[in-house]
């Protein structure tokens, strides 16, 4: 029976030998192994991220070689052709080299043309970098807003937490009914359900920005870029201005109009006629010779076709392309004043918000949460008073995303950054 005793004594000595053995183990792997950080990201990060890394414009700039090829094919020169001949008449056999020969620029002019065709390439790829620059700006103050809303609706919470004490309180000390404690109930259960939502379009906004910077969609990113951020000074004469020169529609309607021309060269210099030098050798006439050199010149006779239709369909493009320039320009002009008065109204909105509406409506709310904890007021002025200072907050928040969203698009229409 002792060593029975003795044995048990043992087992239960490893057994505990092991746990303790076990939870140190379990202490270190979890020292080991942190949580995962936070990603830091910057307006000015994001940018240069989906800069480099978006998918539509790496796709876009794979364009760019395929004009280049297309400048090296217009610069290829005409194969020659080589002709060999044997008949019973003398000379018995013929060879003869045909090398086709580009003159009065035509080689020169082709190359032009698809440069110009090359340079249209490159605007389309710049504009779209404007386009995704504007699609990551929203999105990036997209989610900065979602995280705005569950970061107040989190403060909402708390806010009910602490109503919902002080009805207890009242109602235990016999101030209030209890129907007092179920109204601050149900506006807790509201806040936490709300506060859940907040935190699900904070994911989805979080996750359409990840997915412009190619990046993982679960990328934890601390938005360091406020919306609060202030825009810079702008004046319209200069936006004007910039927008002439770097308007993306106007330099695209400007660039067609220079490939039009390179074209219509290219159709001047192939009116020329088509030349070929002709140069072989001749063998095997007998009696008269062994061998002979031989050449000659054909000359194409341009009476039917001297490009009459190409070059006045050129023209006549010309024409209506300037046309277009020139009222594009005119809309332009409108377009980034009409952008640039609403940034100013969404400027004065935002001042207005934030040096009146919200302080006055955070001082309402201390005031009637001390005069509901005084008894001087009932739950239903106080929960009144709060949804009217949350939707307060909320129309503030929204106008400050308002602001930069009418940022964006007056530096899309202008057509560089305004940073």
């Amino acid at each position: 029976m002792r060593h029975v005793a003795k044995l048990a004594a043992l087992s239960q000595l490893l057994l505990l030998a092991a746990i303790i053995f076990f939870l140190c183990a379990s202490r270190a792997a979890a020292q080991q192994s942190p949580a995962p950080n936070s990603h830091s990201l910057t307006l000015r990060d994001a940018l240069s991220l989906a800069d480099k890394q978006n998918l539509d414009l790496t796709a876009a700039r794979l364009q760019r070689a395929v004009s280049l090829a297309g400048v090296t094919i217009a610069g290829e020169r005409p194969n020659p052709s080589a002709t060999f001949d044997a008949t019973r008449d003398h000379p018995h056999e013929q060879l003869v080299f045909d090398q086709p020969l580009e003159l009065n620029g035509k080689r020169s002019t082709r190359m032009e043309e698809a440069r110009q065709e090359a340079a249209l390439t490159d605007l389309d790829i710049a504009a779209l970098q404007r386009e995704i620059r504007h699609q990551v700006r929203d999105a990036f103050f997209a989610a900065v807003l979602a995280k705005a809303f569950a970061d107040q609706q989190g403060r909402l919470v708390e806010l009910a937490q602490r109503l919902r004490g002080i009805a207890q309180d009242r109602f235990n000390a016999g101030d209030v009914p209890q129907l007092e404690v179920m109204q601050a109930d149900l506006e807790l259960s509201r806040a936490q359900a709300d506060q859940q939502v907040a935190q699900k379009e904070l994911t989805v906004a979080l996750t359409r920005l990840s997915t412009l910077l190619n990046e993982p969609t679960g990328t934890p990113w601390e938005l360091a870029t406020p919306l609060e951020a202030a825009v810079p000074t702008l004046t319209l004469p200069n936006l004007v201005a910039r927008a002439s020169d770097a308007n993306p529609e106007l330099r695209h309607l400007a660039q067609e109009i220079k490939v039009e021309q390179s074209r219509q060269k290219m159709y001047q210099a192939a009116k020329f006629p088509e030349v070929s030098a002709e140069f072989g050798g001749v063998f095997n006439a007998p009696g008269e010779y062994n061998a002979g050199l031989m050449g000659g010149v054909t000359i194409g006779i341009p009476i039917f076709s001297r490009y009459q239709g190409e070059l006045a369909q050129s023209t006549a493009n010309q024409t209506f392309i300037q046309a277009e320039l020139q009222a594009r320009q005119r809309s332009v002009s409108g377009e980034v004043e009409a952008a640039y008065n609403e940034l100013l109204a969404k400027l004065t909105e935002v001042d207005l918000y934030s040096r009146t509406v919200i302080p006055a409506g955070r001082k309402l709310e201390d005031l009637t949460e001390q005069s509901y904890r005084a008894g001087k007021a009932n739950i239903l002025a106080v929960l009144d008073a709060q949804r009217s200072i949350q939707e307060n907050e909320h129309d503030y928040l929204q106008s400050l995303f308002d602001l930069q969203q009418a940022f964006a698009e007056l530096e899309d229409t202008v057509g560089v950054s305004l940073d």
